[in-house]
């Protein structure tokens, strides 16, 4: 069952995380388009409030929480009701596909994965954006995690865990970047943005889809 209980109770308090930490989320914002293809049509799974497909240019989302799906669509995103388990898409119609922050709410990650395998195109990205369970802030979710509305049902992961499904997918030619390196209230600008993974506890993993080309 998906877990959008908080999404549906809460969805201001969701919206004033952006707000609270204005920099944090311009750092995660930066990171993730320095991995997105410059064009293409994509989706963002799981889009939210489309507080990342908005300004990313992502046109489509897919989203359970009637009322995030609300306030995507206010902000320009066609916000269309489903599960990343079973995705209401055609197979290869898309590009790309983006999931940001959304990896540790599935009920299923390998049935997620392989839904995102089978709409995106032969040649075709899979940019994941997610805080690693062992970062600093990671760890801090996990400790507070009976506190939070949203991330009491949250299931965190490593990048290493969350690498092992997408290669068990069928994904590969992987690339990392990350960012967030302090505490949430010490961050007064945008963060740098490193390759790699292992210091910062926000990570973009970009992943491809084989293109059948290469294979003729």
């Amino acid at each position: 069952m998906a877990k959008i209980q908080p999404f549906e109770d809460y969805p201001f308090q969701y919206e004033d995380w952006f707000e609270k930490n204005r920099f944090a989320y311009l750092s995660e914002l930066e990171a993730i388009k320095r991995k997105l293809p410059n064009s293409g049509n994509g989706i963002e799974i799981g889009v939210g409030s489309g507080r990342f497909a908005a300004p990313l240019g992502i046109k489509v989302g897919v989203e359970p929480a009637k009322r995030m799906r609300e306030i995507a669509k206010s902000r320009g995103i066609i916000a269309i009701g489903g599960v990343a388990e079973f995705l209401p898409f055609s197979d290869c119609q898309f590009e790309f596909a983006l999931m940001v922050t959304t990896v540790c709410f599935l009920d299923d990650i390998e049935a997620a994965f392989k839904e995102a395998y089978r709409v995106i195109r032969h040649g075709g990205q899979f940019i994941i954006g997610l805080v690693d369970k062992g970062s600093p802030i990671g760890r801090f979710y996990q400790k507070r995690k009976d506190k939070s509305a949203f991330y009491k049902i949250a299931t965190f992961y490593s990048v290493d865990e969350v690498v092992y499904y997408l290669r068990k997918t069928g994904f590969e030619d992987f690339d990392f970047s990350q960012t967030i390196f302090h505490d949430l209230p010490a961050i007064k600008e945008i963060e740098p943005i490193k390759d790699g993974y292992g210091e910062g506890s926000f990570v973009v993993i970009r992943a491809k889809k084989y293109n059948l080309l290469s294979l003729a």
